[in-house]
């Protein structure tokens, strides 16, 4: 790792070395976190006009048709006056009909792009728009607290939950609670679920299950039903085969930008970070280089790694590793277990990432 020429007949190696995701310990401002709740980069072009309904699946035309309706119907003033009230003010009327919407569909139908076309259609500025996964929604109100989050995202417009889960009873309660506040506030909402891949009508994530376990704000949602086939490849995609430590580190010190790191110190290294700070740490990288990949030990640095996969996609920062293939991170009990497709999507992820890492090793 100490070279820093290159071997007659290759290509010059950068002189610096590469950076390190252990090295940093990022402490990432509260309202920092509020202003990255914006659709990832992957999702920035996106428009309705975008997504393309296929001919055959009558409710992905008329989904779009409703979801341009409900962003053109929070063009006006703040259901509540931008949460801002005096004591000579009435209170504000609640809202009529439904302030949210929920679109029930399986993998792959183009939810998210829906629902960041929503966020982008929506007429208000983007410090109005909140669009977050569940899970950083949960990681904001660890970070905030949960009375500072409402006053946070009281005076928005509108509040987009990508991937709402139910795998852990106490942050649906958490969740369900922070909606019923937002919604008080006239806070507008949208949502997706995400689908197990390959197992589509199994055990299905569907508007019956969210309705159920929001409970009291079941009647805030219009479920919108989303059909058609997984444009992705359906089930689990195989991972491309590791390469060597060699060749890893070979890469991180050719590639500007790149990351350098042994994963299973990474993991040790994430759990002392904040899963809402974990953004900030992939910030200015542009590739992950990772050596001696093996299989998650537990379910905590499990689910702190599908947080990393998960900041890492969004920003489309290929990851280059060696040791195990990425499909052999997770042991059988995971991912027969009950946060199941939270592992399938990291694979799912990860692999992307690392197909697109490929042209990074010379052959």
């Amino acid at each position: 790792m100490s070279s820093s020429t290159a071997a007659p007949g290759q290509s010059p190696i950068a002189e610096a070395a590469p950076l390190s995701l252990c090295a940093r310990e990022p402490h990432v401002p509260a309202d920092r976190l509020v202003a990255e709740m914006v659709p990832p980069p992957r999702f920035d072009s996106v428009r309705f006009d975008t997504y393309i309904p296929d001919p055959n699946q009558p409710s992905q035309i008329e989904a779009v048709k409703v979801l341009g309706g409900f962003a053109a119907g929070l063009g006006g003033a703040h259901a509540s006056g931008a949460g801002k009230k005096r004591w000579f003010q009435k209170k504000a009327p609640a809202p009529t009909g439904p302030r949210g919407v929920y679109l029930d569909g399986g993998y792959g139908v183009g939810k998210t792009h829906l629902l960041a076309s929503l966020w982008h259609a929506t007429p208000a500025a983007p410090e109005q728009k909140a669009f977050g996964t569940f899970v950083e929604l949960t990681n904001l109100v660890g970070a905030l607290g949960f009375q500072q989050t409402v006053r946070t995202l009281s005076g928005h417009r509108l509040l987009c939950i990508d991937e709402f889960e139910l795998d852990d009873p106490g942050d649906t309660v958490l969740v369900s609670s922070l909606l019923a506040k937002l919604v008080e506030q006239g806070v507008a909402l949208a949502a997706t679920s995400n689908t197990l891949p390959g197992k589509l009508g199994e055990g299905r994530f569907a508007a019956a299950d969210f309705l159920r376990e929001i409970q009291g704000l079941s009647a805030h949602f219009k479920a919108l039903r989303i059909d058609g086939d997984d444009y992705r490849h359906r089930g689990l995609p195989e991972a491309p085969a590791p390469y060597s430590d060699e060749q890893v580190t070979k890469a991180a010190y050719a590639t500007d930008g790149a990351s350098l790191d042994d994963f299973p110190h990474l993991l040790d290294h994430l759990a002392r970070v904040h899963p809402s700070r974990y953004g900030a740490l992939t910030d200015g990288l542009k590739t992950v280089c990772l050596t001696d990949v093996t299989p998650v030990p537990d379910q905590s640095t499990a689910l702190r790694l599908v947080v990393l996969a998960d900041r890492l996609y969004d920003r489309e920062v290929p990851v280059l590793a060696s040791g195990v293939p990425f499909d052999k991170l997770f042991g059988e009990d995971m991912l027969n277990g009950g946060y199941r497709k939270k592992y399938f999507r990291a694979i799912s992820r990860l692999t992307a990432l690392a197909r697109d890492a490929k042209g990074l090793v010379e052959s």
